[in-house]
């Protein structure tokens, strides 16, 4: 009576776990979104610039996808327990800091620590051998990142010439190569290269980077066109997002059940990525009095579709055929990837359209005395999100080249790669099997 007492408290146990974990999980993923769509009214309360706006998007995900490597083998130090609960109660502190901020600056600061807790927040599997921290690692590729991320946004504050957007620009590019050159020659590196240079998975972190800053710039100007132009209130907002969920869904399990174990990742990644490019191209039509169901249903679901058929596909690829030892650092990198491509091309195509909509205002000036400044403004505004979204349609476009270059054809096949890391695994493990036997 007894053992079926324990055994039923097991599970319940279990189930419990489960829901906690699940539940983190959940508002890691509602953070990104319910902000998207309150960053309009964030805006008008706080008064902060359109060229700034980009911060409160890539302060979460520059720190959520720097540290989510590191937050990785911290929890294999200091106990998965102690992590998670650590990241949870952070998580929900500085979430309540950013819902009362009073400026932009703290709530650039709270985004920037909901990113840090939401990294711990992330389960993965436990590393049977004692990590050690890579911190020059993780340093170097949180400054590349951050640097590029930088230039970008200044480049709209002032132009792409100007010194400081060079500068950024070409010590993020550098700091990357000294990062690609250090995992190379640490003892324990971050990001093992054996996990990357697998064809198959290199090409899934690169689809998936690719596929995330398209996404994350087509969620971010269809929040404002819906808001600012349309009138919408964050609520109708929200629903009115409903489309890209639906075929995300739908694609996405379509594509892992039925396609993906016939085909392979290769073909679905590249008419995933046409798909998605085509309907950014469709928004690229939208003007200052383009209704939603005439203008903006139609290219949402043929997005969230053709991302569908990426994201889901290419989780799967660069988590295929790693060692057991090497399995949660594979699942942290595509993440990573989804993280750091949004902070890239939210800064990128943020910039884009302030100086689209700039140049069109300083073009068009002395229209502004026919039809009023505030039409003015709409066109602007029109002009901006069309030449933003003509360029999410290019990026999606270069995912499809990039997924048909470097992904393998056929299905996946059940041969991993071989590494060193396997021989120290077995080895470990052996270790620790005579000890348990003395």
């Amino acid at each position: 009576m007894s053992d079926a007492t324990s055994v039923s408290r097991a599970r319940g146990r279990r189930w419990l776990i489960l829901g906690v974990i699940g539940l983190a999980q959940l508002m890691v993923v509602l953070d990104l979104t319910v902000m998207n769509i309150a960053l309009p009214s964030a805006q008008r309360a706080l008064g902060f610039t359109t060229v700034d706006r980009q911060w409160v998007v890539t302060a979460y995900t520059l720190a959520f996808g720097s540290l989510l490597l590191p937050g990785d083998r911290l929890a294999d130090l200091l106990g998965r327990k102690v992590t998670f609960l650590t990241g949870l109660a952070g998580f929900a502190v500085v979430s309540a800091i950013g819902g009362a901020s009073v400026s932009f600056a703290m709530l650039i600061t709270a985004r920037a620590c909901q990113g840090a807790f939401a990294a711990l927040l992330l389960t993965r599997q436990p590393s049977p051998v004692k990590p050690r921290l890579d911190i020059l690692g993780a340093l170097l590729v949180a400054s590349a990142v951050f640097c590029l991320v930088y230039g970008l946004s200044n480049a709209a504050a002032h132009h792409w010439a100007a010194p400081s957007t060079d500068g950024f620009l070409a010590a993020g590019l550098v700091l990357l190569g000294a990062f690609a050159a250090w995992q190379g020659r640490a003892a324990h590196p971050l990001l093992p290269p054996r996990v990357v240079l697998d064809r198959n998975r290199g090409g899934a972190y690169a689809s998936m980077l690719i596929g995330t800053a398209g996404l994350f710039g087509t969620l971010l100007f269809l929040t404002y066109y819906l808001q600012q132009t349309l009138g919408y209130s964050p609520l109708v907002t929200g629903l009115a997002f409903l489309p890209v969920s639906g075929g995300l869904i739908v694609a996405a399990n379509l594509s892992t059940v039925a396609l993906m174990p016939r085909f392979g990742p290769r073909p679905l990644v590249a008419s995933g990525m046409l798909a998605a490019s085509g309907g950014a191209a469709w928004l690229a039509q939208l003007g200052p009095h383009t209704g939603y169901p005439t203008g903006v249903l139609g290219p949402l679901i043929l997005a969230g579709t053709g991302v569908g058929m990426v994201i889901a596909p290419m989780i799967n690829t660069g988590t295929f055929g790693v060692a057991p030892q090497d399995a949660g650092v594979a699942s942290a990198t595509v993440t990573v990837g989804q993280m750091l491509g949004g902070s890239v091309g939210t800064s990128l195509l943020n910039t884009i359209f302030a100086a689209a909509a700039a140049s069109y205002l300083t073009a068009h000036l002395a229209a502004a005395r026919i039809i009023g400044r505030q039409a003015l403004t709409g066109l602007a505004l029109a002009h901006g999100y069309d030449t933003a979204f003509w360029w999410t349609a290019g990026i999606f476009a270069g995912g499809a080249v990039a997924g048909g270059v470097l992904l393998r054809r056929g299905p996946l096949g059940q041969k991993r790669t071989p590494s060193t890391a396997d021989d120290r695994m077995t080895t470990a493990q052996a270790e620790a099997s005579r000890e348990r036997a003395q």
